[in-house]
């Protein structure tokens, strides 16, 4: 298949792409529950490391058990580490940045990777551009955000705003790696080839990381913690990442990328039903906002997308 004929097939989202999304979404808002309990006894990035190491084992049994090619020259060997370097990055400035914002501004400025792909998109995705009815939407799923987080935008501090801007770095690096997937070689691979590279990388960066933060490392380790390790590393790291591919080879990564404004929604919602955290009032309006943003993302264009912007 060309990638002619793969931007053709990834136009738009089909029921199975809205709901394998939704899935991953809330898998993604319950992970940060998982991180929040496993911080009791495990070093946050130093977490990551592990969740990779894990998972990366995980992906190359699959892979040997499925016979698929893993050291094939391809052309794909660069592209494989840059995505691996960003995607460790980004973890990086996620928890270099909590260090100096509380979550609920993370989540504002996290959220911001949607845009980036769309830019990308513009640029470096022939046929993937957006209309201004989806840009609209972005921008209606990114108010609900707001919405849902107001509380945390009021009287920053100097250190917040060093924080916000870490985590709006780490944004960029999430955006990259979704644009540079498909508009690489890298979307002609199998997905499994693709994820192995991203946690093969970060398996290595981030442990070493946390030792250049000084993170105390494993500080406790009860069956919880242990769950909530597992639950990252098989599950979302694994499972959802896989799936996670293979929705941005096969559809227009600009309308996959508006579904992950649910994710800090289903992340209210698990925290306020797993840990008596407080649920604002306005977290319904803001569920309102990103439904219909996603809606006008992913409503089909009229004329052939002939309006796209410029």
């Amino acid at each position: 298949m060309t990638e002619l004929q793969l931007t053709k097939k990834s136009r738009n989202l089909d029921l199975k792409a809205f709901v394998l999304l939704t899935v991953l979404c809330a898998s993604w808002g319950l992970q940060q529950v998982t991180i929040k309990i496993a911080n009791q006894g495990v070093s946050p990035v130093l977490q990551s490391g592990i969740r990779s190491v894990c998972a990366a084992i995980l992906v190359w049994i699959w892979m040997a058990a499925r016979r698929e090619p893993m050291f094939e020259k391809d052309g794909t060997l660069w592209w494989g580490i840059a995505i691996g370097l960003l995607f460790a990055g980004e973890f990086v400035f996620i928890y270099l940045g909590l260090n100096f914002t509380n979550a609920s501004r993370a989540v504002i400025f996290l959220y911001m990777s949607p845009f980036v792909v769309a830019l990308g998109s513009q640029f470096f995705i022939p046929g993937e551009q957006l209309g201004k009815v989806q840009v609209i939407g972005l921008c209606c799923a990114f108010t609900g955000i707001l919405i849902a987080f107001k509380e945390s935008l009021i009287s920053p501090t100097h250190k917040m705003l060093i924080g916000d801007g870490m985590l709006a770095i780490a944004a960029v690096l999430w955006g990259a790696v979704t644009v540079m997937i498909k508009a690489s070689p890298l979307v002609r691979i199998a997905p499994s080839k693709t994820l192995l590279y991203q946690l093969g990388v970060s398996a290595v960066v981030l442990p070493i990381g946390s030792l250049l933060m000084s993170e105390p490392g494993v500080v406790s380790m009860t069956p919880l913690i242990a769950l909530c390790l597992a639950y990252q590393a098989v599950w979302v790291a694994f499972i959802t990442y896989l799936v996670w591919f293979w929705l941005i080879r096969n559809y227009q990564v600009s309308r996959v990328a508006s579904f992950t404004f649910l994710t800090p929604l289903f992340g209210v919602l698990a925290g306020g039903l797993l840990l008596n955290e407080a649920i604002s009032n306005s977290l319904l309006l803001a569920l309102v906002l990103v439904g219909t943003g996603i809606y006008l993302v992913n409503r089909k264009n009229v004329n052939n997308d002939t309006h796209n912007i410029s």
